[in-house]
């Protein structure tokens, strides 16, 4: 058995037309695909996929993971942000890798965002993605 990478990741939601918003019209995403009980952003790489919670309780927001974006311009990203009254989980912050930090989306799933000052031979720096304090 052979992975080869992350094909996509998936998050359940609670209201597909609120994420789809989100992820759509406030971060920008490209779209994908769209459906009812689907969607998914980006045409290459690693898709985000939304699908909606069949039950309320397996929405657990904030916890286990992060998804993670690279940003070329933190500081234009962050200023766009919170025009847009996106909620901060971890404020912008100087790290030695980089400029980082962490959003909610509607459902309070976190969003990790980086300026990566240096960049590994997979792409990015993972150093970024985890550091939610």
């Amino acid at each position: 058995m052979t992975f080869r990478r992350v094909g996509a990741v998936i998050l359940l939601v609670s209201s597909m037309d609120k994420s789809v918003k989100f992820y759509k019209e406030t971060l920008g995403l490209p779209l994908k695909s769209k459906s009812k009980d689907w969607t998914e952003f980006y045409k290459e790489g690693t898709v985000l996929a939304l699908t909606p919670a069949k039950r309320k309780s397996m929405l657990s927001s904030g916890t286990g993971m992060l998804v993670g974006f690279m940003v070329s311009d933190m500081d234009a990203t962050v200023k766009e942000l919170k025009a847009k009254k996106v909620k901060f989980f971890k404020k912008p912050k100087e790290e030695p890798f980089g400029k980082h930090a962490v959003i909610e989306d509607p459902d309070g799933h976190l969003i990790s965002i980086a300026e990566i000052k240096t960049v590994s031979d997979e792409g990015f720096d993972m150093l970024g993605m985890f550091g939610t304090d």
